[in-house]
């Protein structure tokens, strides 16, 4: 038997050595690289045949994503009316290991006389790819993790990460920051967490439970059973939020032994709650809420008057928790 798991840590060792080797390359033709995608005026065409093409696809989705609009065009299918998706504005990203790739190499006379700008991204720097590009970045690798050297594994390894090499500097050149990275992942967790404010998901209107602070203890259970939140804000007269009543406050209350029929609610609530402000990312507000250990908060304008409530559970439907 194969002792699988020494086999594994082989590889792992092998393609770490390749990363690290990828440092030599990152030289005066790389910086140009930069130069050349970060003055792109039109797209970044990523182009790539087999492996080289799966991972020039990953290539191009971090780059739309992270400021550099891209994509990815198959060499086979650019042959077939594709090339016409490439305009003398773009800048065309080709990846071949061996830089002599036939379906990449029968373009290029096409992309040349289309006018963009060409660049290679290669482990031969003699390859004919390497010399026809406007720059050559170089991903050479000592060994193939594939004990017979032939299946691409360090290679393929080594291409992407240094096509994420290239996305993040030119992230970071663009001062690119967690905002712009939301509008371009608007779905899923992640999008809701970077993009959604409390004014998009907090109970508004009527649906805000709040009653007056010389309401008694019986009004605030009232409020609180009609909207169903678990609190309600206390307001003064100049419905100015002065206090909070939970469900906590109201356990409180029982075990006191608290006449609920005749006692102020001002005697019993919560003095200077936690607030937010509507424009207040909803992470951001869910994160006061995990800090402060409560499970519900008031939203409050400029005059601290509520115009809104939270609790865990709308977090947990809006997607944000």
């Amino acid at each position: 038997m194969k002792n699988f798991k020494q086999l594994a840590k082989n590889v792992i060792e092998i393609e770490q050595q390749a990363i690290a080797e990828l440092v030599q390359f990152i030289d005066d033709n790389f910086e140009l690289a930069c130069q050349l995608m970060f003055h792109c005026k039109g797209r970044v065409i990523v182009i790539g045949m087999g492996k080289s093409g799966h991972i020039g696809g990953k290539i191009a989705a971090t780059l739309a994503s992270t400021g550099t609009p891209s994509f990815f065009v198959h060499p086979g299918e650019a042959s077939h009316g594709d090339l016409g998706m490439i305009t003398s504005n773009d800048v065309v990203l080709t990846i071949s290991n061996s830089g002599e790739t036939s379906e990449v190499l029968a373009i290029i006379p096409v992309i040349k006389r289309i006018g963009a700008k060409l660049i290679s991204m290669t482990g031969n720097t003699e390859s004919t790819l390497a010399k026809l590009a406007d720059t050559h970045v170089c991903i050479k690798v000592s060994a193939e993790a594939c004990p017979l050297g032939l299946a691409p594994t360090s290679s393929t390894t080594a291409t992407l990460v240094m096509g994420d090499a290239l996305a993040v500097a030119l992230l970071n050149a663009r001062d690119f920051t967690a905002d712009d990275f939301a509008l371009s992942h608007p779905g899923g967790s992640l999008g809701k967490r970077l993009l959604l404010r409390l004014n998009d998901i907090m109970h508004q209107g009527e649906r805000v439970p709040m009653i007056s602070e010389h309401a008694l203890i019986k009004d605030a259970l009232v409020e609180m059973s009609l909207k169903g939140l678990g609190m309600t804000a206390i307001v003064n007269e100049q419905q100015q939020l002065v206090g909070l009543f939970t469900d906590g406050d109201l356990r409180r209350v029982l075990d006191n032994r608290i006449d609920i029929h005749s006692e102020s609610i001002n005697t019993v609530m919560t003095h200077n709650p936690s607030v937010a402000q509507s424009d207040m990312l909803a992470a951001q507000a869910l994160k006061i809420m995990e800090d402060k250990k409560i499970n519900g908060l008031i939203i409050v304008d400029s005059n601290n008057t509520p115009v809104g409530a939270m609790n865990m559970h709308d977090f947990l439907s809006s997607g944000v928790l």
